[in-house]
């Protein structure tokens, strides 16, 4: 499927992809206030103090944006470089209400705040990007798979379970293994159980958590696109990448995603900009997709910065942290077209040895080209700490760069 509104894949000047110019569901007209971070300088509320918002302190350096965020203490990634940060609980009503005061806009490092808290800062007037009747197909994925099923959008089979005998029904019709999945939370692979028996769907249902199945999916890869759209409604979309998993966590982007056809770049990228389209979303909003043999199959949805989006810092024109300001701010969004033919963002997971910054000078001094970056966070074995980025023109050669400055950071293996 070729839409000559889509940009292609690969293409390293892809055009900005219109969607439309209808106003978003949920949002709202913020009420009149007078920025606190200077002279007309727009300010953003973030809630949540992630290294997704660290990572965003860095666009809004640059394009004069006062960045507030709200952190849960001081120790959070973000809380340690962002001056303005206010302490509070994102499940607190009253605590939220006193965070957006003064915001120009009020967006999210994570999905976590409660629908109904949502609504009432809506109520309100403040100005939340993207707006409740949106994020809320990022918070409860039964609600995200009749909505994405109701507009013809390819997902897996599912439904809602509470009992052994439902998970038994599903199993009969669509066979074993049934995939279960908490219907609300759960992130790199939290939440979720692939059970190849009643017995394995035990423990998830005696768990009191709200659960969905879904039919297993045999796919050749993941894929994932990343695309922003604005309460204008001007959208566009990045180039789709490749994403490696290994136990739950994603530890390698690769853009653009390696021997994707332009026609089936096109039809992920159709996918993702139609989704933001018609769920009404403002800001950034990541598809993750199966590739399989009969065709795209959607998998998750995420409506902020996102892990398969930090390539865009060094690799593409305008970073995706970059593009969520712009877009929640209604500005015109920039080019996401690719910095170079290849590049790869390989994640950096902790070892045992805390003391990275010993590896600095072997890791620089061999790959000056290299980009490192650190979220704040204590080094613990498998916790997600930072990532890198390697551009260049061969593949091989650029994901092997970035493999290198990974796991010499990393330290030694573990015996």
């Amino acid at each position: 499927m070729n839409s000559p509104n889509v940009p292609q894949s690969g293409h390293a000047a892809a055009p900005a992809a219109a969607v439309d110019a209808s106003s978003p569901a949920g949002g709202t007209t913020a009420k009149a206030v007078v920025p606190v971070g200077g002279p007309n300088a727009p300010v953003v509320g973030m809630v949540g103090a992630g290294q997704l918002a660290r990572m965003t302190q860095q666009a809004a350096i640059a394009l004069g944006i006062e960045l507030r965020v709200l952190a849960n203490s001081r120790d959070e990634s973000a809380a340690k470089v962002i001056v303005d940060t206010r302490l509070g609980d994102y499940r607190d009503l009253a605590d939220l209400r006193e965070f957006a005061k003064g915001c120009d806009a009020v967006t999210f490092d994570h999905e976590h705040v409660p629908t109904e808290h949502i609504r009432a800062l809506l109520g309100d007037g403040f100005a939340v990007h993207p707006g409740a009747d949106a994020l809320v197909h990022a918070q409860d994925k039964a609600v995200m798979r009749e909505r994405l099923t109701a507009i013809g959008v390819p997902c897996p089979a599912w439904a809602r379970v509470s009992v052994a005998e439902d998970v038994e029904a599903f199993a009969e019709t669509h066979g074993w293994p049934v995939v279960l999945k908490a219907v609300r939370g759960g992130y790199d692979g939290r939440g979720v159980w692939v059970c190849d028996s009643i017995d394995e769907a035990r423990e998830p249902l005696e768990s009191g958590v709200a659960l969905l199945a879904e039919a297993f999916v045999p796919f050749g890869r993941e894929l994932a696109v990343l695309v922003a759209r604005s309460p204008h409604g001007q959208g566009v979309s990045y180039p789709v990448v490749e994403t490696v998993q290994k136990n739950g966590i994603c530890v390698e982007v690769i853009a653009p995603a390696p021997g994707l056809g332009e026609e089936d770049a096109a039809t992920a990228q159709h996918f993702a900009l139609k989704i933001a389209r018609e769920l009404g979303v403002t800001g950034l909003l990541a598809v993750e997709m199966f590739a399989t043999e009969s065709g795209l199959v959607v998998n998750e949805l995420a409506m902020r910065p996102h892990n398969s989006g930090h390539w865009t810092i060094e690799g593409a024109r305008t970073s995706q942290f970059e593009q969520h300001l712009r877009a929640v701010l209604n500005l015109p969004l920039g080019s996401p077209s690719l910095a170079a033919p290849v590049v790869v963002m390989v994640n950096l997971l902790g070892g045992s040895d805390p003391n990275i910054f010993s590896r600095y000078e072997h890791v620089l001094a061999n790959d000056p080209g290299i980009k490192i970056h650190f979220y704040g966070k204590d080094v613990r074995p498998g916790r997600k700490i930072g990532h890198v980025t390697a551009l260049g023109t061969d593949l091989a050669d650029v994901r092997a760069r970035a493999w290198h400055a990974a796991d010499c950071l990393k330290g030694p293996a573990d015996d």
